[in-house]
This record gives structure tokens, sequence and C-alpha cells, in this order.
């Protein structure tokens, strides 16, 4: 009798552990097939896997998906750089900087842009152009997009980083240094403009720079599987056209994978800010070649930044098999 209890119990956990393999899957849909991490950032640049994760696109692809959302677009780099991740939503900076490095990633996607860019100061600092920043101490994430666009921001003010002084700060540590009087200016996420706002009171000011487009990208490692890839950008594909066909719900779903991360009011305010695309164009080459000379010139990084190197940083063909007229590159 113990013997046949033992055979029957046996029996059961077997039958029984892919279904609890597949009810253990994320929020992924209970999708076959091995699981995959996506270490993603901003959550509106990076807002179509946000939806796919939400309503459980990746099911409909057959992958189990696996999304892990990280303080900044470097961080997500570092997760695919470090093997934690198969694949990483980062800005356009963050993944030239790390081809210049030599290191091995491809960019199968550009998801998004944004240009609505702010450096925030105070009142008392007499900042009232981008050629007012001459001897300011200015609080930047360096390493980020967010650096780049302050280096065209002091480009239009006709003066270098050689003018001001860096402080590396966190994104979410700008707010504060300008309340403190720590730094005289800062350049930070759009997601912290609100809490600047709200920590300086009537000492808040800031100018408005449209003069960088920020490309949100996904990036996969060497580990990536080209089908894997192609399956993973169809279901960001459907939620693309969810985020232009009703971007009301399309925004809740976004909030409620943001757990609290972004308000209400301010995802209602700058979502519509972005263009939401899945991509590889000429455009975007043209900018990894202009930030790769940038990045040569203030980090000193070695690998070439002319447009044919750079041109093999970019990986259409899982994009291209799952939409053609995505991808327009010579």
């Amino acid at each position: 009798m113990f013997r046949r209890r033992a055979l029957v119990g046996l029996l059961a956990a077997v039958l029984l552990a892919p279904l609890n393999a597949a009810c253990s899957d994320g929020g992924s849909g209970g999708a076959a097939g091995p699981a995959v991490t996506v270490a993603a950032s901003d959550h509106l640049g990076g807002a179509p896997v946000y939806v796919a994760q939400e309503r459980r696109h990746w099911a409909a692809e057959g992958l189990r998906a696996d999304v892990r959302t990280l303080p900044t677009g470097r961080d997500a780099l570092n997760a695919v750089l470090g093997g934690q991740a198969a694949y990483g939503v980062v800005g356009d900076l963050p993944a030239v900087t790390a081809a210049l490095g030599g290191r091995d990633i491809r960019v199968v996607a550009e998801l998004s842009t944004f240009t609505d860019w702010r450096l925030l100061t105070r009142t008392d600092r007499g900042v009232t152009g981008f050629d007012r920043l001459r001897g300011k101490r200015i609080g930047v994430p360096r390493g980020t997009n967010v650096e780049y666009a302050l280096s065209r921001m002091l480009t239009a003010g006709r003066l270098t980083a050689a003018d001001v002084t860096l402080v590396n700060l966190a994104p979410n540590q700008v707010p504060a240094a300008l309340a403190r009087g720590d730094v005289d200016a800062g350049v930070t996420f759009p997601s912290f403009y609100d809490a600047t706002r709200t920590a300086l009171g009537d000492r808040h000011a800031e100018l408005r720079f449209t003069g960088y487009t920020a490309r949100t990208l996904l990036v996969s490692g060497p580990g990536a599987e080209a089908a894997r890839t192609t399956a993973l950008l169809r279901a960001l594909l459907r939620a693309q056209g969810e985020l232009a066909a009703d971007p009301v719900g399309a925004r809740k779903a976004v909030l409620a994978q943001a757990k609290g991360a972004l308000q209400p009011a301010y995802a209602a305010a700058f979502q519509p800010r972005y263009a939401y695309r899945a991509a590889l164009s000429p455009a975007l080459l043209r900018q990894l070649h202009e930030e790769g000379v940038w990045a040569k010139s203030a980090q000193g990084l070695p690998g070439s930044a002319d447009e044919a190197a750079l041109r093999k940083l970019l990986d259409p063909a899982p994009l291209k098999a799952a939409d053609p007229a995505a991808v327009t590159l010579p």
C-alpha cells in the first residue's frame, strides 16, 4: 500500500510540474519555452515593454519574459553585459559607449524618441541662458543620455565641459542637491522634473531644450537567439499599436507595471511627448556616429566612431522579420 501511494504521489508530482512552472513565470501568461530576462529602465521611454508585460503579450509569441526595472539605462546595459539579462532597454549613449569599449551587444530596435529636456536651476543662481553656465556646478548622472543632453546644452551656450564643474549624481539626487545649494544647475530624467519643482518652490527655474532627440533602444547580448528576438519584437509591436490606438488605456498598463514609481499626473503629461515606433533608420545611425565622436573626445574611449564601424552595432534581421517596413537602413 505504501509503495502504491508513493508511486501515485510521484506520478502526480511529475504531471503537475509543468503547470507549476507555467504558473510561476512572473506574469508572462504561462507561455511554454525558456524564460528570457529583459532589463528595463525608463518606464515611459520603454512603455511598449511594460504594456506587453501587463497585457501578457509575450505568451502569444510563445515567450516567458521576466521584466526587471533598474534605475537607469546604464544599469540595464550592465545587466546585459554581465549576463543577468538577454535584453536591455537602454539609451543611445550607453549603447554607443559600450560599442566603443569593445563590448559585445547589438541594437535590435529603437523603441521611442523624446526631445523635451530641461536644465533645472534656481532663481538665485543667475542662469538665464545656457551661456550663463560658465563656472557653475552642474549635477548630472554621468554615463547616461542625460550627460549627452547636457553637452548639447553647453554647445548651445558656446561652452564645453571644461567651462563648468560636473558633479556626478544619481537621477533622484538632483532635486535635493539643488535644494541644498550643492549645485547651481542640474539635468536629470523627466520623471524628476516635478520633484525638483516641489523641492525648490519659489526658487525653481528651468530652461527648456529641444536640441537633442533621446532614443530608447532595445539591445541584446551575445546569447540572444534571432528567432526569440523576433518574437519579442512582435510582442512589442503589438504593444506599440495599442499605445497609438488607446494611449489612455496603455498608460494605465504602464502605471500598473511602475508600481508607484510613476505619478499618474506625470505620466499623463509626458507620455504624449514620446514618439513610439520600432525602427532601425539612417537617422539613428547618424546620431550614434555623432555621439560616438563626442564620447571618444569626452571619455577617451578606444573604438572607432565611424558610421561604418557603428553600423555593425545594429542587428536589423530580427526587426525586419517582425516588420520589414521598420528597417530603412541602407
